[in-house]
């Protein structure tokens, strides 16, 4: 969307250069770093944060915790498709990604008093600033650069990296400073984590105030619009933290209803579209519904990351070495060293393989599959390598999950949001995009609905992660194999698309 200052559409301005790409993407890329800090600093002390605080650490807790903390990421993803919409259409992308950033802040601060309800009610802020930030700081790196700019992949990934190491450094420094500065072992300081989260997006939204300038009006708002509308769109935010509130408060099989009804409905209408525009276009979009399908199984295992996974880490791997002891939040990080260091892999391996890359479908299958060998690894190890004395795991197993883990999403993930813009309806690209966050989000609130499984009534051991991780691994890798199977009869809907 063109701004005041650019009035045609697709204007880049002559940016300053450095290191080959345009001055402002090293802005943007320290500006999403802050709010990723922020973003996952919280991720791996939420569950251990609900069952401590208002479970009395009791095993009892786990199953909400991990119900709560699927149906806050679901409402992250929903919150999103809103964001873009109004960034695009109504206060411009600067001043969306502003505002959410000082209302993301708040939730953060918000999220460390001790109170449930104030508590749950700083995640529906949480929801609301990161939807309205979110999508909107990634547009913005898109229109630093041409349409036919050879550089705009290059730029995304040097943005990529921003991400990662964001969500790397944070749950080492927060972990620290919880469990070594200001609590223990025994005792995280988990208020501590959400604080200095906090302080991270407010570094973030500085950041940003300071550096916008440099953008010389991309993402400034549309022609015509004052401040009045950003007051509206405040208004409209804050009165939409009551609505996500009560969303988080519904039981996540309840939650599960109006998130697939909005997908049925979303669904719906891009294949009226797709129908519209003939044959050709209609196929197109059936594959795409296709593959959101298997986008919902691949992301509702993966985020026993933040959930489940981190219950195992604290109850039944071995973490310790000699006198010191590897702190849980340590473990989110080891995602995103994968990430950077896995990722020039294989792209190289991509290209190197030339007519022998494999098709969209069948890397989303080998996705679907590397998550089910990461619980295939969780079955060997929690029925073959317990201690029968400590009734633990070795520490590479889990540290290994993450990895291969992180090999099924270098796979699926990067090519998912290439793939909507191929696919979908020209004039309902949005929409397309809005049905690739929906079926995350959906599988991230199965996540927790499987996570709470996992966990019982009485908390995660040994016996209930074996169960729940056997059924976890015939789950993915059984629509995997499938996926890869009729790849070639979804590559012949998709019309020559790659």
């Amino acid at each position: 969307m063109s701004g005041a200052v650019n009035s045609q559409p697709g204007h880049v301005p002559d940016y300053a250069q450095v290191m080959g790409h345009p001055r402002p993407l090293w802005m943007l890329f320290m500006t999403e770093f802050w709010e990723r800090f922020a973003f996952y600093g919280i991720r791996w002390a939420l569950v251990l944060y609900i069952v401590a605080q208002f479970y009395q650490g009791s095993g009892t807790g786990e199953a909400p915790a991990n119900q709560v903390y699927g149906a806050y990421l679901a409402l992250v993803y929903a919150a999103a498709i809103f964001g873009g919409y109004v960034a695009d259409r109504v206060i411009g992308y600067q001043r969306s990604i502003l505002l959410g950033a000082i209302i993301m802040a708040a939730g953060l601060f918000m999220i460390a008093v001790p109170s449930e309800n104030i508590f749950k009610l700083g995640l529906a802020t949480i929801i609301v600033g990161n939807g309205l930030f979110k999508p909107n700081i990634s547009t913005m790196v898109g229109k630093l650069y041409t349409t036919g700019d050879e550089r705009r992949d290059s730029g995304f990934t040097l943005f990529y990296m921003g991400i990662n190491l964001g969500a790397m450094i944070s749950p080492i420094l927060t972990g620290w400073l919880a469990d070594k500065i200001f609590g223990s072992e025994a005792m995280p300081a988990y208020k501590v984590v959400f604080i200095t989260s906090g302080i991270g997006m407010l570094i973030s939204l500085v950041w940003f105030w300071f550096g916008r300038a440099q953008l010389k009006g991309v993402g400034t708002p549309p022609e015509g619009s004052g401040s009045g509308r950003v007051i509206a769109t405040a208004i409209g935010a804050l009165a939409a933290i009551p609505a996500f509130y009560f969303l988080l408060a519904l039981d996540s099989k309840v939650l599960q209803v109006p998130l697939t009804i909005l997908f049925i409905a979303l669904g719906a209408l891009l294949l009226v579209e797709g129908i519209r525009n003939g044959p050709k276009q209609r196929d197109m979009v059936i594959a795409m519904l296709i593959i959101f399908t298997f986008n919902i199984i691949f992301w509702c295992f993966f985020e026993q990351a933040g959930s489940s996974f981190n219950f195992l880490a604290q109850n039944i791997v071995n973490r310790t070495f000699g006198d010191w002891t590897f702190p849980v939040g340590w473990f989110q990080s080891v995602n995103s060293v994968a990430i950077i260091t896995l990722a020039p892999v294989l792209a190289w391996l991509w290209v190197k393989m030339g007519k022998a890359n494999p098709s969209i479908p069948r890397k989303f299958g080998l996705g679907l599959i590397f998550n089910g060998l990461a619980f295939l690894l969780l079955m060997f190890a929690l029925s073959s390598l317990v201690d029968p004395q400590t009734l633990k795991i070795p520490f590479w197993t889990l540290f290994m999950v993450y990895v291969i883990q992180s090999v099924g999403e270098l796979c699926l993930s990067p090519i998912g949001l290439s793939m909507v813009t191929k696919l979908a309806p020209l004039r309902l690209v949005g929409f397309g995009m809005g049905g690739w966050f929906l079926s995350t989000g959906i599988g991230n609130n199965l996540s927790g609905i499987f996570a709470a499984h996992v966990s019982g009534e009485s908390g995660m051991n040994v016996e209930s992660a074996l169960g729940g991780y056997t059924f976890g691994f015939w789950a993915l890798v059984i629509p995997g194999a499938l996926l890869f199977l009729i790849a070639p009869l979804i590559q012949k809907l998709m019309h020559g698309v790659k």
